[in-house]
C-alpha cells in the first residue's frame, strides 16, 4: 500500500471533512451530476485538494465539458496520482490526491483541447481560491 505524506487515521478525517466530501474523498465516492459548486466556476485563481489543501489545477485548465462535473484538461505537474479503477464493470482510471490520497475523480482520454484529456474532479474534493 503507498505511503503519502498525509496520513490521518480514519475518525481525524472524518472530524476534519463534511460528510459529503469524506464520503468522496476517503470512501471514493461520486457527487451528484449537476450539482456540485465548482461544475459551473469559471473565476480565476486556483483549485486545492479539500483534504489536505495540496495544489492540484489551475483555472486556465478548467472547461465546460458537459458532464456535469468540473473538468479540467490538466493538471499540475507531480500532484497527481492515476490508478487503474474497474470498479462498475469498467475499466477507469482514478485520479487521487498524491499527497493524501484522497479520492478527486477519473482521468478521460476524451477532452476537446490540445491535451485530449477530461479531469472530470468532485466538487466535494476541492476547495478554490482567487
Amino acid at each position: 500500500m503507498k505511503k503519502y505524506s498525509i496520513e490521518k487515521p480514519e475518525t481525524e478525517w472524518k472530524e476534519q471533512l463534511s460528510e459529503e466530501q469524506f464520503r468522496v474523498l476517503r470512501k471514493k465516492g461520486t457527487e451528484a451530476p449537476h450539482t456540485g459548486k465548482y461544475n459551473m466556476h469559471f473565476e480565476d485563481g486556483e483549485y486545492f485538494c479539500a483534504g489536505c489543501g495540496e495544489k492540484l489545477f489551475d483555472s486556465e485548465a478548467k472547461f465546460d465539458s458537459g458532464c456535469g462535473w468540473p473538468s479540467f484538461d490538466k493538471a499540475l505537474d507531480g500532484k497527481i496520482e492515476y490508478v487503474q479503477d474497474k470498479s462498475f464493470g469498467m475499466i477507469r482510471t482514478e485520479i487521487l490526491c498524491a499527497n493524501c490520497g484522497g479520492h478527486l475523480g477519473h482521468v478521460f482520454d476524451d477532452g476537446p483541447t490540445e491535451t485530449g484529456q477530461r479531469y472530470c474532479v468532485n466538487s466535494a474534493s476541492i476547495n478554490f481560491n482567487k
